[in-house]
């Protein structure tokens, strides 16, 4: 494959991870109550703070994977988060069994996810980014 599809597919690979963080986090902002109350239904402390944090992590990491801005860093982040949303929040193996399944397909497809990102942090978010710009790597 050339560089410059290599370097397409990463752009279009950003904007698709981004696809799943950027509308989520701008959700929670005008569904806010209802994030804090989703956080809260699970039994973690500090539920605003939560929902805060979440709103930060999936609006900034969404924003920098767009732009390929700290890629590495914010896929980084986004793999760790995407992982304990996983854990705690589609746990199909502590849900009643009419629920499992569509709990263990979230579960799955995230960790679908974070592997995707993991990958990106490995190999950078490739020429037409802002990373490309700012550190010429």
């Amino acid at each position: 494959m050339t560089s410059s599809t290599n370097n397409l597919l990463v752009l279009i690979g950003r904007l698709a991870l981004a696809a799943l963080f950027l509308p989520a986090g701008l959700s929670k902002i005008s569904g806010f109550s209802g994030t804090v109350g989703y956080i809260e239904s699970v039994g973690l402390p500090l539920a605003t703070v939560g929902a805060i944090i979440a709103i930060v992590v999936e609006i900034a990491g969404g924003a920098a994977l767009i732009a390929g801005f700290f890629t590495r860093t914010a896929a980084i982040v986004l793999a760790v988060f995407t992982l304990l949303a996983s854990v705690f929040f589609h746990a199909y193996w502590a849900v009643p069994a009419d629920q499992a399944f569509m709990q263990q397909l979230l579960f799955y497809k995230n960790i679908a996810v974070v592997g995707g990102l993991l990958i990106l942090a490995a190999h950078g978010a490739g020429q037409l980014s802002l990373d490309q710009k700012r550190t010429g790597n």
